[in-house]
This record gives C-alpha cells, sequence and structure tokens, in this order.
C-alpha cells in the first residue's frame, strides 16, 4: 500500500465530542397503562386482593388502587370490599400532608425526607397528587420521574395519582388508598399536594400533621398565602435554606413565628412551628421529623390524635352522600335527557338557571313542580 492510500485510511481525530444526554423519563403513562391492564387482566376476588396487600406485594396493591380509583360502576362494588376487609389493618401509621407554594421543591423535599425516614428504619407511602387538565381532563404524573431515589427503593412505595379536578387537587380516593397502604405495613404516609389554595382544607381532612413548604425571598412571604392556610397548618419549613439563601431562609422563619403568635391558640394546644431546611443537601430533615414526632406524642397524650380522626371521618361520611348524590343525580338517563333540554332553554334566555335547577331536581326526587 502506497502511502497517499495509508493517508487516506488514516483516521483524523474529530474536535467533536457528543456528551451523553439526560436519561429521559418513560414516555408510558403509568396510570393509563394501570387502567389498561385492569381492563385486560381479569378481576380477582376481593380476598386475593386483600392477603397481597397485607403480605406486602407491591404489584397487587398497585392493582387494588387502580380498581379503587377506575370510574366504572363494575368495579366500585368490587373496590369498596376490598377497603372494607383492609380497614382492620389500617391506622397505624402516622398522615402527614405536604403543600407549598409552586417551586418550593415538594418533590425533591419529599424524597429527602422519605429516604431519611427509611434510613430510620420506616416504610414509606407517598401519594403524590398531579393535577388533572380541566379540558382534557389528562395528567402528567411526574412524580415518580422528580423521586428517582426514593421510587426505586423497596421500602417505599410512591403512588401518583390524577386530583381529577377534586377538591384542593386531591384525588376523590386518596382517603381509601391510605387505607390500603397502611394495610400493607406503610408506617409513614406522605400526601404531596397540587399546590396552596383555598381548598387545601381537603388535604388537612385526610392527615395527621399538615405542612406548609415555603420558600425565602420569593417575595412578600407573609403576603403570598392566603391566612387560612397558615392557620391550618401544623408547621412551616422554609426550604432551600442554603449557600447565599441561608440568611434570608431564617429572616423568613423568624416572621413567620411572630406572624404565627398573633393567630389565636388551637384547640389541640398546639403552637404551629417554624424550621429551615434544604432538600437538597439534606439539612433540618431531622430536625422536621423530630418536630412531627414531638406534635404526634402531644396529641396522643390529650387525646387530640384520635378526636381529629374521629372528625375527619364524620366529614368523609358527609362528603361521600353528596359525592354519592351526585353522580346518581347525572348518571340518571331521564334527567340527562331533562339537562340538555334545560341547556337549549338557557341559551334561548327562557328560563333562569335557578328555575332549570328546581325543575331538574323536582324531577329527580319525583316531586314534580311541588313547592320546596
Amino acid at each position: 500500500m502506497d502511502r497517499q492510500s495509508s493517508d487516506k485510511n488514516r483516521k483524523t481525530p474529530s474536535t467533536l465530542k457528543v456528551n451523553k444526554g439526560i436519561p429521559q423519563p418513560s414516555s408510558l403513562n403509568e396510570q393509563a397503562a394501570d387502567a389498561y391492564r385492569l381492563k385486560r387482566l381479569p378481576l380477582l376476588e376481593p380476598e386475593e386482593y386483600v392477603r397481597g396487600i397485607l403480605s406486602g406485594d407491591r404489584v397487587l396493591l398497585s392493582r387494588a388502587i387502580t380498581l379503587i380509583e377506575s370510574s366504572l360502576s363494575s368495579h366500585y362494588e368490587h373496590g369498596q370490599r376490598v377497603i372494607e376487609q383492609c380497614i382492620p389493618y389500617s391506622g397505624n401509621a402516622l398522615r402527614v400532608g405536604i403543600t407549598g407554594v409552586p417551586g418550593a421543591g415538594k418533590s425533591t423535599f419529599i424524597e429527602a425526607l422519605g429516604n431519611y425516614l427509611i434510613g430510620q428504619g420506616h416504610h414509606i407511602a407517598v401519594l403524590a397528587v398531579d393535577p388533572s387538565s380541566e379540558i382534557s381532563r389528562g395528567s402528567i404524573l411526574g412524580d415518580k420521574t422528580r423521586m428517582e431515589t426514593l421510587a426505586v427503593n423497596e421500602h417505599a412505595f410512591v403512588r401518583p395519582s390524577p386530583s381529577a379536578g377534586s377538591l384542593g387537587g386531591v384525588a376523590r380516593k386518596t382517603r381509601e388508598i391510605i387505607i390500603l397502604c397502611e394495610a400493607a405495613g406503610y408506617d409513614v404516609v406522605l400526601v404531596e399536594t397540587v399546590g396552596v389554595g383555598q381548598s387545601e382544607v381537603a388535604v388537612h381532612s385526610m392527615v395527621d400533621f399538615f405542612l406548609l413548604l415555603m420558600l425565602a425571598g420569593a417575595g412578600d412571604e407573609l403576603q403570598g398565602i392566603k391566612r387560612g392556610i397558615i392557620e391550618m397548618c401544623d408547621g412551616i419549613a422554609i426550604n432551600k435554606a442554603d449557600g447565599d439563601n441561608l440568611d434570608k431562609a431564617r429572616v423568613a422563619r423568624s416572621q413567620y413565628e411572630n406572624a404565627l403568635h398573633l393567630f389565636p391558640p388551637p384547640p389541640s394546644g398546639w403552637t404551629p412551628q417554624v424550621t429551615t431546611c434544604s432538600a437538597i443537601n439534606r439539612t433540618g430533615i431531622a430536625e422536621l421529623w423530630t418536630m412531627i414526632k414531638r406534635y404526634e406524642g402531644m396529641m396522643k397524650g390529650t387525646g387530640h390524635f384520635q378526636n381529629k380522626r374521629n372528625k375527619q371521618q364524620q366529614q368523609r361520611l358527609h362528603e361521600t352522600i353528596k359525592e354519592t348524590l351526585t353522580s346518581r343525580f347525572y348518571d340518571d338517563p331521564a334527567i340527562a335527557k331533562k339537562i340538555r333540554e334545560a341547556e337549549s332553554l338557557l341559551s334561548d334566555q327562557k328560563m333562569t338557571s335557578f328555575q332549570a335547577a328546581k325543575l331538574l331536581l323536582d324531577a329527580y326526587f319525583g316531586k314534580k313542580g311541588e313547592d320546596t
């Protein structure tokens, strides 16, 4: 081979370098996939689901939750039988609700807290509620991609659920899912909510401890959220207290502590406390958990812990009645036809919305024009 041919075959070192890209999350919507598999797989007997849940089988736990979340009427009774059999094995976990302003780092914080608790010997269930679109009813369900290490830990169960437009961004079935997770042996249940809003009372009504996650240096901290949220919370954590933001976090902590003293003392006797933490650096997490455990001990000592759960059960009773009545009203074929007629009359301005509602309710309850 001559020199000219040799030069042609010799590879010239390239100045270009291709860096490894960021690992992309699965394009599969796990929630939709679960629902699809549920339709494809034969329904098990309730006892089979329960045996799997009690043995810690995460696959059967996931299938049972998908059954509970199903909107199919044929699945409702089946799911309720599973819940009823799990109730005797539930109630032993500490339920913590976590909410906060957008960008507060809720998912990162939950992963840090969850990994810390697993290191302390706990088994963690995370019910991460994602917002559903009011237009498409779809949901991103990206919490498993944000909680990379926690989602694959054998001592953790991370379940993203769509809020489906329910009050406060909390999935309508979250309370039932909590029962299943507790029966499966998870002793700490973390409920992540969509964000701050007036309807966050829905979160407060299903957890033992309600934590508000805040940021420092992001505007007027005391005016940035509603007073009602602060009144409901049992503790406030100033997240991202690291680096140049550390001093701002300490100032924000002082501001919140002063503000909390202006509120009337809660019936429980517990004064909400404020702490700082950094989910990225894993600092302040142990102190925060100590505060939560101190709250639990005090509330159980005074009997307020069980009283709060009893009131939550009563509230759920009334909510279930309202949900059932609403569902049966709209599922009635005759009413569905009358609703379309009423909407047409409203569009033609031949009837007010109040008159239309009265006629529909009278028709449903068989009053047919009788005065109410």
